[in-house]
């Protein structure tokens, strides 16, 4: 079987394992057809559990942000409809830097954006506590950051820095700012220095790559810190509910 029959059998994190293992060849014509095919199905089925999430969690009534002013602050967007042009834009930012991974670029075309973060300027009685709701920037809004007059030269700061060591994008919120309580450095995505399928997700608490991130916050139904051991999150019939509804990527 190949890549993607392996994937449709149950193979998901196999095979996005093996992609890795192939590091830039899997951008050679040899490859590169049957990773598109795996990446599309893996986003088709990322966008499918967003939309089912965030369907239960209006039920139970969940606060979202309701006040919204931009695309990154709505709970969930298709993409743009510019998108391509967007990402055109994005790589050419980037490019002094190196590659946007392609797992991103899926994102974007696929899916579009989420922020499932609580609206704590409307109720600062949090529904589940340090939950580390899924967010993920809208591409728009990603653009713009990176077009901005200083920010090649705030990035290279990092690149040249012994600890970071890489120019990254910013796409969400850390887990303290999300609960408006303080917080560190934004989760973010490695621009590596070569092209890739997929990237470091940084800073983030499970120090994994972008898909495994996604795949952890599934797992979770969307909130990959709501099981932590030093809450007392009532989350069980929120899961037994979704957790069954969602496809593995």
């Amino acid at each position: 079987m190949n890549l993607y029959e392996r994937y449709l059998k149950g193979e998901t994190k196999e095979v996005h394992d093996d992609i890795g293992k192939l590091g830039s060849y899997a951008f050679d014509e040899s490859h590169r057809k049957e990773v598109e095919k795996v990446m599309e199905e893996t986003f088709e089925r990322v966008s499918f559990n967003l939309k089912t999430i965030y369907k239960e969690l209006v039920n139970i009534g969940y606060l979202f942000k309701t006040d919204i002013e931009f695309d990154f602050e709505k709970p969930l967007h298709s993409p743009l409809k510019n998108t391509e042009s967007l990402i055109e834009r994005l790589d050419l930012a980037v490019k002094d830097f190196g590659f946007v991974p392609l797992s991103l670029k899926y994102f974007y075309r696929i899916v579009g954006g989420v922020n499932f973060v609580w609206d704590f300027e409307t109720n600062e009685e949090f529904m589940w506590d340090m939950a580390d709701p899924i967010q993920v920037s809208s591409l728009d809004s990603i653009v713009e950051e990176v077009t901005t007059e200083y920010w090649k030269e705030d990035i290279q700061q990092y690149v040249d820095d012994e600890y970071f060591g890489c120019a990254f994008l910013d796409l969400s919120a850390d887990d303290l700012h999300k609960d408006n309580v303080g917080g560190g450095q934004p989760y973010a995505i490695e621009i590596t220095r070569e092209p890739s399928v997929d990237a470091r997700f940084m800073n983030e608490p499970h120090e994994t790559s972008f898909i495994n991130y996604l795949r952890i916050c599934f797992e979770n139904c969307g909130f990959p810190g709501i099981a932590r051991i030093d809450t007392n999150n009532d989350y069980k019939a929120f899961f037994d509910k979704v957790k069954p509804q969602l496809k593995k990527i």
